[in-house]
């Protein structure tokens, strides 16, 4: 059987839920990937009442849609980052935001994240997608001259936050999934092992694996599923787009997303560069057995035009598994 088909919320925040598991419905999902902001999952309210939570899957109940897993990218992203500045103000909210003070806004953050496991756990989802942010990514180009001692010391402060989120979460038998991703601790290939290493290798931290990131890189997606496929414990089908020609460079020149300049962009599935076939017959060998989560993006794009797209082909595209070799009929029966 297939794996189920979801929808990622979080570029939906402006409609509410319900609106948007009735457009999930209709565009074909089979279930929704919860944002913890907008009002599709509020981490406070669900644990302030069990009247809320029946709330969520009333509604995903009422359009005949499954939840595997509830996102804290927003949240995440302020527990390791520095600086602390106005961009996150703007994506936090007022509670967690406070007074704005740098490491008030990283341990409300860290305490948030640990109350999203608790309330996963309440909702019956195993797996919490997210950010963990990074205090080194400033230094992402070695120049003044950047010792790697600078790096340790931001890996370690990495381990330092993120050790006691993970004990909730292993308290509550539920799984951190990184979405590696520029300005994350891990990035691409050689920051993940780090990252994992950090941690000691801890099984409540892992990957939700979003191919887009790694293709804008030139990090192959499919070598990096063969390498932390036991890791991968969500995917988000999610597009990117390279153009490099000549004048456009792959650091996006300090330009907006969906500024033609740019040297790569994201754009909806299927209408990039990510191969998307190769990527579903690598997560069958793995055996990768969870949700194929759409996070739709493309600054040009209708997004309901591109939401409904991306479910027909990643229904088109995912591969049952055989259970056989090919040529296992070809074999003499005398």
């Amino acid at each position: 059987m297939a794996r189920p088909v979801t929808l990622f919320t979080g570029q939906w925040a402006d409609l509410t839920l319900e609106d948007v598991a009735a457009k999930a419905a209709e565009f074909g999902y089979d279930g929704l990937e919860l944002a913890c902001w907008g009002d599709h999952f509020e981490v406070d309210k669900a644990l302030a009442t069990d009247s809320y939570i029946q709330s969520r899957w009333d509604i995903l109940n009422k359009y005949d849609l499954k939840c595997f897993a509830i996102s804290t990218h927003l949240v995440g992203q302020c527990v390791c980052d520095d600086p602390i500045d106005e961009r996150h103000k703007g994506i936090l909210p007022a509670r967690i935001w406070g007074d704005g003070k740098p490491e008030g806004v990283r341990r409300r953050a860290a305490e948030e994240v640990k109350n999203t496991a608790r309330a996963a756990a309440e909702f019956g989802v195993s797996v919490v997608n997210g950010f963990t942010g990074s205090s080194v990514w400033k230094y992402l180009y070695f120049f003044p001259p950047t010792p790697q001692a600078m790096i340790e010391k931001g890996f370690e402060d990495f381990a330092d936050r993120w050790n006691p989120i993970l004990d909730v979460f292993e308290e509550v038998d539920v799984k951190f999934a990184l979405e590696v991703h520029p300005t994350e601790i891990a990035y691409d290939f050689w920051t993940t092992k780090r990252a994992l290493e950090a941690i000691d290798h801890r099984e409540a931290f892992g990957i939700n694996f979003d191919p887009s990131h790694l293709y804008w890189q030139m990090v192959d997606p499919i070598d990096f599923i063969y390498e932390f496929g036991n890791r991968i414990y969500h995917m988000h089908v999610k597009e990117a787009i390279r153009v490099l020609d000549g004048r456009n460079s792959i650091l996006a020149s300090h330009l907006d997303f969906g500024d033609h300049r740019r040297g790569w962009d994201f754009c909806s599935p299927g209408r990039g560069g990510v191969p998307f076939e190769r990527i579903f017959r690598a997560l069958n060998a793995v055996g990768y057995e969870g949700p194929l989560s759409v996070e739709w993006e493309d600054s040009g794009m209708n997004r309901e035009q591109g939401a409904r797209e991306a479910c027909e082909l990643v229904k088109r595209l995912d591969i049952t598994p055989s259970d056989r070799a090919f040529d296992a009929a070809f074999a003499s029966k005398e």
